[in-house]
């Protein structure tokens, strides 16, 4: 993910199957490690996830108020309504939103500012000691975009980088405060690997927001904690946002970025193009069209060769679906798409004994 000379390219599943999928593999004859994926003998890094910088760590569990086998409606610490629809989902969604006014935000902003309990000591002494034994020390901190959506819903967020600059100034001010005092102490006693961010800023049609909403409020929030961090050892700024995000790249980059994932060829995202484009500038991870799975085995290989040509093997890409395997994937699909991938790109054939990435380790 940083260019340098790779010794071979690596071919991961990043998410796994969408809710349903594992009956449907089941009634195919599907093997239990086929179920837990470790049969396709997937690349993986072992990860080390450090918090401390969402909203405050010792706010109390979501309470239950309304459980069955349809769903499950909880209360948040926020005052948020979040419902989890089983049949179809692993993420509950708000239905309602704690923040529209300045007065609703100074309620909440307790939750959002620096204490110094943040920093989990043993936490840190576990990482470092994992670190030595080879994982991958992740530190992630709350989104630029992410954090107001999840104040505000989208709608409100959005019309708020317009209508109420003062509002989302503070919110991101009080983020940016946070992260960098968190990361500041932890970085003088451990070396971060990586940083990592969530957004999700956009859809199929472009992104929530604009180069210049990135500059503004965006920049202030990372930049000044990417230059911090890398300047003591962290090589990978990763962002994790669906969608077609080509219009704000540019942008991004200017933010610290230097690695976007899923890439989703369905939103318009190429990853042959943009690597043209951007050259090592930009890693990436994904990029394949989880929607090829249920099409033919010559559309499967066709993606392939075109995603996992020459010029994608050079650094700086980590091959896999763009998102969850979609439900009415054929196993024999599967099975094909993992075995022509390893082909193409030179691996050793699938070796299901072996083991490889599991689920539950994420």
């Amino acid at each position: 993910m940083t260019f340098g000379r790779p010794q071979r390219p690596m071919f991961v599943e990043l998410f796994g199957p969408l809710i349903g999928l594992e009956e449907e593999w089941r009634k195919q004859g599907a093997t239990e490690e086929e179920i837990a994926l470790t049969a396709f003998d997937w690349d993986y890094v072992p990860v080390r996830h450090i918090a401390g910088c969402s909203a405050h760590p010792r706010h109390s569990a979501p309470v239950t108020i309304e459980d069955n086998a349809e769903y499950r409606i909880q209360l948040d610490f926020l005052g948020r309504k979040l419902k989890l629809c089983k049949a179809t989902a692993t993420i509950a969604l708000p239905m309602n939103f704690p923040v529209e006014t300045m007065d609703d935000w100074m309620r909440v902003k307790p939750f959002y500012t620096f204490t110094e309990d943040r920093v989990n000591w043993d936490g840190v002494d576990r990482a470092r000691a994992a670190q030595c034994e080879g994982e991958l020390i992740v530190a992630g901190i709350p989104g630029a975009f992410d954090t107001a959506r999840e104040l505000m819903g989208e709608e409100v967020a959005c019309l708020s980088y317009y209508e109420d600059p003062e509002l989302m100034n503070d919110i991101l001010a009080t983020i940016a405060d946070t992260t960098m005092k968190v990361w500041e102490r932890v970085s003088e006693k451990l070396v971060i690997d990586q940083l990592s961010v969530h957004e999700d800023l956009a859809g199929k049609s472009g992104p929530l927001i604009g180069p210049s909403q990135v500059a503004e409020f965006f920049k202030p929030c990372f930049r000044p904690l990417w230059d911090m961090l890398s300047s003591r050892g962290t090589k990978i700024f990763q962002m994790d946002t669906d969608g077609n995000v080509n219009p704000v790249i540019d942008a991004l980059l200017d933010c610290g970025i230097t690695s976007l994932y899923p890439m989703e060829p369905a939103a318009g995202m190429d990853i042959v193009e943009v690597r043209k484009k951007y050259g090592n500038r930009l890693a990436m991870l994904g990029g394949l069209d989880k929607h090829i799975l249920r099409r033919s085995k010559e559309e499967i290989r066709r993606e392939l060769e075109y995603k996992l040509q020459p010029l994608m093997r050079e650094g700086g890409m980590v091959f896999g679906l763009d998102h969850r395997i979609p439900n009415g994937t054929p196993l024999e699909n599967y099975r094909y798409y993992a075995a022509t991938g390893c082909e193409i790109l030179g691996l050793p054939p699938v070796q299901p004994g072996k083991g490889g990435w599991r689920r539950m380790a994420f």
